[in-house]
């Protein structure tokens, strides 16, 4: 017994001394973290991804953020999601080897929704401006706009001084609200600030706002304007009276992103070709300069 009691000391301190040779806990352990990696993986067991665009093709998908807003993102008469933007982000995605999400957003939040990852990108008739260009990655411009005055048949209009004290409708966030209110980098429109501004959450809002009277004029979309009023259409008695400067379109992605770079590539194609100017006179748009 004693013998054999001696025996599994002897192996107890064997193990003991081959412990400590070795120095100790092994990586990983509560008491010592791993060695970092050229490719750390997250808790989905999946390495993080080295850009925005791998971070895309890795899931597969570019959910694209818009609102209802003719003739760039749509659903026609026949039922069909269709538009401008909607056309040419699927042609844009099947190059990406992407498949192309839609996800209807809040125009007013959308810059909050893109850093979240709740959308990968707005494409939906985003005016270009300075703000957005430092704060996300946008395109080149691709389709031109102007902001608008829209105002019910018979109206008595001259210039924006004729809406001083009258109601004004724009969409909340948009380049037709920074006309009325103007914002930290631009003054409102002289005239258009003498007026009640009412803020909506999509365009069409305020088309039925003047339609129905509870707003004397809306400032919106020029190609959004050209495609919903005058004969034929459901604003049949809406006219466009005033355009109040020119702009651009472009796409937003988050800032730093990749993909702006893949999209510009893939825009510069579509003009050599072609494609972009068939698909714009199509919807009756004008490509960007």
């Amino acid at each position: 017994m004693k013998k054999k009691l001696l025996a599994l000391t002897l192996v107890f301190g064997l193990a003991l001394s081959l412990a400590a040779c070795s120095g100790g806990t092994q990586p990983g352990t509560a008491d010592t973290p791993a060695p970092a990696t050229d490719s750390p993986v997250p808790a989905t067991g999946s390495p993080v991804a080295e850009s925005d665009l791998a971070y895309l093709q890795d899931k597969g998908s570019l959910i694209i953020g818009y609102t209802v807003y003719e003739p760039m993102n749509y659903t026609d008469e026949n039922g069909e999601f269709t538009g401008f933007d909607t056309e040419l982000a699927r042609a844009v995605c099947e190059k990406l080897g992407l498949e192309p999400e839609f996800v209807i957003i809040n125009w007013d939040t959308k810059e909050v929704a893109l850093e979240a990852k709740d959308i990968d990108c707005i494409w939906n008739g985003l005016t270009l401006d300075p703000d957005r260009e430092a704060n996300m990655a946008c395109t080149v411009p691709y389709v031109k706009n102007a902001q608008v005055v829209v105002v019910k048949e018979g109206f008595d209009y001259a210039d924006t001084a004729s809406l001083a004290g009258k109601t004004v409708c724009a969409e909340i966030g948009s380049a037709g609200e920074t006309m009325c209110r103007g914002n930290d980098e631009s003054e409102p429109d002289a005239g258009l600030a003498q007026a009640e501004f009412v803020g909506k959450s999509v365009q069409t809002d305020c088309l039925m706002e003047v339609k129905s009277g509870t707003a004397d004029a809306a400032v919106l979309d020029m190609t959004l304007a050209n495609a919903m009023t005058g004969e034929g259409t459901n604003y049949d008695d809406l006219v466009v009276v005033d355009h109040l400067g020119e702009e651009n379109y472009g796409v937003a992605f988050r800032k730093g992103s990749d993909t702006r770079d893949a999209v510009n590539e893939i825009f510069a194609e579509m003009t050599a070709d072609g494609s972009l100017k068939a698909l714009a006179d199509k919807y009756g748009l004008e490509l960007a300069d």
